[in-house]
């Protein structure tokens, strides 16, 4: 799991089955000074994220699999919350 900036959307006309009616976002890493990393992902949005949102990410194939309640299935990313708040400390 990482945390991303939502930075783009995908738009795919013809898709497989499982992924129809699904939105899928570009999602930009980041470090832990809040940075973008340029290591990305195109993830599928369950929690209606947009562009500019700060989001965690599960980027497992067998967990986002669960999360969608599909297998098997071609999905490694999926965006599973929006963050409000990150607080770094000992």
């Amino acid at each position: 799991m990482y945390i991303g900036k939502v930075i783009g959307s995908v738009v795919a006309t013809i898709k497989i089955d499982h992924l129809q009616d699904r939105k899928l976002l570009l999602v930009d890493q980041l470090d832990l000074e809040g940075n973008e990393t340029g290591y990305y992902d195109i993830a599928v949005d369950v929690v209606q994220a947009g562009p500019g949102d700060t989001v965690m990410v599960i980027d497992e194939g067998n967990g986002a699999r669960q999360i969608l309640g599909i297998d098997p299935g071609a999905i490694r990313a999926v965006i599973v919350g929006v963050v409000d708040e990150i607080h770094i400390g000992l």
